[in-house]
This record gives structure tokens, sequence and C-alpha cells, in this order.
């Protein structure tokens, strides 16, 4: 786990180069240690490969688009999984890879991968609720769902965007292309962990979640919220020393936060269980 661990905090260092596709495939390693990365990658290559022999050399972007579409979603059958959709293996990319099945975001890391390899620019978007995607060309711009390659217009947009606006306190007075704005590879591959994070929680799987919150606390290193998860984690798991470091640090950064009162409670009881597990 710690080699997996430093490489992945060696893919996921530098802002300019970060190599969304290898960083999101290696979270299968906190399932699957004895994942051949370079093996999964090859076949991703070789798609892209097989994609790119039938495009024509002066083929536009409309027509490498509609190409990829026919080939991931027709020919290749990939799609969203309607009947499992919060199950864990749908964040995963080799197993979404296996199966052809996934959720949207982890759809759309595919995709783009191969677009990318056919010389087609198609950025992330982090959407709320449902993550799209979206290309660029003269005309204008093509939002895309990963769920099933559909083109949207801006009244399907608006529509999808509007249970959040009254819901979950998102602004109603911005234009809606500042949901649209392209999302980092960090922030993409957040998103992903965050998933898995939503649901290990709810299903009370603290290793699966440590594993989680391991990788955000290398990816968000300046984010404190995501170590005293980690923290938490660890107190779920019996583990008080490493559980006490985050959460002292937390407190230390953050003395005076909603949920401060409450994890200083928790600390005579982990201080005890640590002096008895040395």
């Amino acid at each position: 786990m710690i080699e997996s661990l430093d490489y992945f905090a060696t893919l996921v260092q530098q802002d300019a180069s970060f190599p969304l596709f290898e960083a999101a495939l290696a979270l299968e390693q906190d399932v699957d240690p004895q994942l051949d990365l370079v093996a999964s990658q090859a076949e991703v290559d070789m798609l892209a490969a097989k994609l790119q022999r039938r495009l024509p050399s002066d083929a536009s972007h409309i027509q490498k688009l509609r190409m990829l579409n026919h080939f991931f979603y027709r020919e290749l059958a990939f799609g969203g999984n309607l009947n499992n959709y919060y199950d864990p293996d749908n964040s995963y990319l080799h197993r979404v890879i296996a199966s052809r099945r996934g959720i949207p975001i982890s759809l759309a890391v595919v995709y783009m991968e191969l677009a990318q390899q056919v010389g087609l620019d198609i950025k992330g978007i982090s959407f709320p609720g449902h993550f799209l995607m979206k290309l660029s060309v003269q005309s204008g711009e093509i939002i895309i769902d990963p769920f099933n390659g559909a083109s949207l217009s801006r009244e399907e947009l608006e529509e999808r965007l509007e249970p959040y606006l009254a819901q979950q306190g998102y602004p109603s007075d911005l234009p809606l292309s500042v949901y649209l704005q392209p999302a980092h590879p960090r922030e993409i591959l957040v998103r992903m962990l965050r998933n898995l994070k939503a649901l290990f929680t709810e299903q009370q799987h603290w290793d699966s979640l440590l594993a989680v919150q391991k990788r955000l606390v290398i990816l968000l290193p300046d984010e404190i919220t995501e170590l005293r998860d980690r923290g938490l984690a660890y107190a779920n798991l019996e583990s008080p020393q490493a559980a006490l470091k985050d959460l002292e640090a937390y407190l230390s950064e953050r003395p005076y936060a909603p949920d401060a009162a409450a994890l200083r409670e928790k600390l005579p009881e982990l201080r005890e269980s640590g002096k008895k597990q040395r």
C-alpha cells in the first residue's frame, strides 16, 4: 500500500502535468494491489489505435466526435450502470473497462482518454449532480452526457441544473456558463474519490474509507478537513494513535470549527486507547 500511495503521490504532484487517466486507474490498487496498470493502459491504447485507423486523415472534430460516439457507445457498448448505480466498482476504471458499465464521471475519464489519443480535446465539466463533457468547435461548444453520448441543449442543461439551485443552495443568479467551465484533472479525481467516500461512509466500510482518505489527503494537502476525516476513519478502525495525530492537527488549525467541541470530547478516549496499545 505504501508503494502504491507513493506512486500516486508522484502522479498527482504537478498540476501542469497531471495524467488523469493513469491517476484514476491507480485508485483500484486499493482493492486490487496486484492490478497491472500498464496492461490496463495498453488495453485503452489498443482501442484508441483501432479507432484512429478508421478516421480519415482530414476528419473534422465533428466527424471524429461522431465516430468516437459510435465506437464507444454502440460498438464497445459502454453505458451507465442503471441496475447498480451505487456499486463502488463503477468508480474503478479497470472494472468499468471490463464491464462496460460505470457512472458519468468514470465513463467520461475513459472517453476523454480515447478522445485525446485521436486528437479531440474534450474537457470534463463538474456539473452539479451529473458529470458532463464538452468539445469546443468553431460554432460553439458541444455539451455531452457521458452516460450515453447525447448532446445536451441549453434548455436541457437548465432543466438539470434547476433542482440544485432550488435545493442545495447554488446561486440562482449566475449564468449557465459558470457551471460549464472545464474541470481541472485534480478536481475530477477529487470528485471520483468523494463519490467513493460517500459510499463507503454510508456502508461503514472503514478500511475502504481510510484508503480513499489517504488519497484525498495526498491530492488536497491544504484541505485540513480531509485530514480530520482520515483521523475519524482511523478512529473507527481502532487505530487511536494515528487518529489522535490527525484530529489534533485539525483542532490546532481550526480550534473554533463547528465540530471542534465534539472532536475534543473524543481525544481522552483515544489517548487512553493509545496507551493500551503500546
